[in-house]
């Protein structure tokens, strides 16, 4: 069974801020299964925006069911993110979007198409 979304962020934020960076929810979303999108800023300015993996991926041999994400933006300005996650907010009003300021987001979360 998948951790309901709220769990999820909790949990993404409390190791974010164990590993001394900083997190925060920028949008609340459906507590039970709302999408899960994850703005990663970067001291130089640029942003990487992480959403739902397709449903393909959710699936492992191992029977692992845990969240999944993909790269949508990578190193982009932030007018750029914004305007991405504009467009799924019209979309899916009950997405959560969350917030990190961390260089390294590779053992956070599963990132499917490719390194963070």
């Amino acid at each position: 069974m998948r951790l309901k979304s709220d769990i999820f962020v909790a949990a993404l934020i409390r190791r974010i801020f164990a590993s001394g960076d900083f997190a925060a929810v920028e949008k609340r979303g459906a507590e039970e299964a709302g999408a899960i999108f994850i703005r990663q800023r970067f001291r130089d300015g640029s942003e990487t925006l992480f959403g739902p993996a397709p449903q393909v991926f959710s699936d492992s041999e191992e029977g692992d069911v845990g969240r999944r994400f993909e790269v949508r933006l990578r190193r982009q300005n932030a007018a750029a993110v914004a305007a991405v996650i504009e467009k799924e907010s019209r979309f899916d009003s009950d997405l959560w979007l969350v917030e990190i300021e961390t260089e390294n987001a590779s053992d956070l979360f599963t990132v499917v198409n490719g390194d963070i």
